[in-house]
């Protein structure tokens, strides 16, 4: 597997970005790091390319970027402009693809939320045809979107990897796959044995302590069986820490560490 992390989580810029921590990544060993691609839209080209400068010398690559959309692209609801959801998800990935992203994830609940009174199944086939829409365009680019469920004290829509699954096969494109997050799982009381289910849709992992959504500097419980059904169907792709830290030059390594030792073939028995 290969490890990164989500820096918007410990932003501590007013681009609320997070690249100041690439080379510390780097050097402490991460494969990569997990930009905001709704924050990087923001930029004007010439603070793009310098972002992308700084990206490329430091050692790690962006493998992937969250926050697909920003609250002021409408998902769902009576307000949706397709117009604008169409430019901006041609731009959004053409700006990902130049940063060598090989995958994006679709949480943005800020975009997708469902308004009161709209109706819920017509919402999710906005969003159904909103992913549907930008397969090609994520073809076109070698990039991967991953749907990500998120819990009901962020979403009223998609709110567990069994959900996500079922947005996934209903979409039906191959473009279009699969993130399980960890903390978002255990909130909502799910139980890891969905990836036994989703098996190869599953394309992207995020990772958190659930307590104070914090880096995981030390194994729990919950952590070994999530793992350990990884290994069963045959996961080696990306898992990105998505937490907070008041500490980020402890923490990231000894979170660094505690996801190498779970992917250790003894740790399945823990």
């Amino acid at each position: 597997m290969k490890f990164g992390c989500c820096a918007n989580m410990v932003a501590t810029g007013p681009d609320g970005i997070g690249l100041e921590i690439v080379e510390q990544l780097a050097e402490v060993g991460y494969d990569y790091i997990e930009l905001s691609l709704a924050h990087m839209m923001a930029l004007p080209d010439a603070e793009f390319r310098a972002l992308a400068l700084r990206v490329a010398r430091s050692g790690i690559r962006c493998e992937a970027c969250n926050n697909f959309y920003p609250r002021t692209v409408r998902l769902t609801g009576d307000t949706v402009d397709w117009q604008q959801v169409q430019e901006y998800t041609g731009r959004a990935l053409a700006r990902a693809a130049e940063l060598g992203a090989q995958t994006i994830v679709f949480g943005s609940s800020g975009a997708k939320n469902v308004p009161e009174g709209f109706p819920m199944a017509r919402a999710w086939e906005q969003i159904v045809e909103t992913l549907r829409m930008a397969d090609p365009s994520a073809a076109e680019h070698g990039i991967t979107i991953v749907i990500e469920p998120l819990n009901r004290l962020e979403s009223n829509i998609v709110l567990t990897a069994r959900e996500g699954l079922a947005l996934v096969r209903q979409v039906d494109r191959p473009h279009i796959k699969l993130l399980v997050d960890y903390y978002h799982m255990t909130l909502e009381d799910e139980s890891p044995d969905i990836l036994l289910e989703a098996g190869p849709e599953v394309r992207h992992i995020h990772f958190a302590r659930v307590e104070g959504r914090s880096f995981p500097v030390e194994i729990e419980t919950g952590y070994c069986p999530f793992f350990a059904n990884l290994k069963k169907i045959g996961y080696d792709g990306s898992v990105s820490v998505e937490a907070y830290t008041a500490d980020f030059a402890s923490d990231a390594p000894h979170a660094l560490a505690v996801l190498q030792s779970l992917c250790l073939e003894p740790m399945a028995n823990r």
